[in-house]
């Protein structure tokens, strides 16, 4: 299974999002990535709404991917929020979204952003990813599940 270890960590993870909005989301979650980052928080909500505005992140059965890319990024980074009640994100099925997972990566990291994507995507295609993602409630049980590869997370 793909793990995104190396996009995430437990810090980045909000285990229930109390978000009314798919703005509102993207402002949260872009201000999970500031402070993680030092980035400036609304240069990189305009990045994402921008992105949006090209095509809507939902991306089926309650996920949307947004992603941003930023000149002064260091390596690709990423943010999970699991709402408490899904929003509208225009997403391709026309269903809401609860599991949102934000990526960010450097301007000129084509390939590296295109794999994250990627890895992000196909992990989050798996019915039971999903599933025991809104099973769990705690942020230390979906790091688990997005990250079974991290020795932390297995450690009894």
């Amino acid at each position: 299974m793909d793990s995104l270890d190396y996009l995430i960590n437990r810090d980045r993870i909000v285990a229930t999002a109390r978000w009314n909005s798919r703005k509102q989301v993207l402002q949260e979650m872009s201000g999970i990535l500031a402070e993680a980052t030092g980035l400036d928080q609304q240069t990189l909500l305009e990045g994402v709404m921008e992105r949006e505005r090209l095509g809507s992140t939902g991306v089926g059965e309650g996920v949307a991917i947004p992603h941003v890319r930023s000149p002064i990024a260091e390596a690709p980074m990423g943010v999970f929020a699991r709402l408490a009640e899904p929003v509208e994100f225009n997403a391709i099925d026309d269903r809401p979204c609860d599991l949102i997972f934000m990526l960010l990566t450097p301007e000129d990291a084509g390939a590296d952003h295109l794999r994250a994507l990627s890895r992000v995507a196909r992990l989050f295609r798996q019915d039971s990813v999903r599933s025991a993602i809104r099973k769990n409630p705690s942020g230390e049980a979906i790091y688990a599940v997005l990250c079974p590869n991290d020795e932390a997370s297995n450690a009894a």
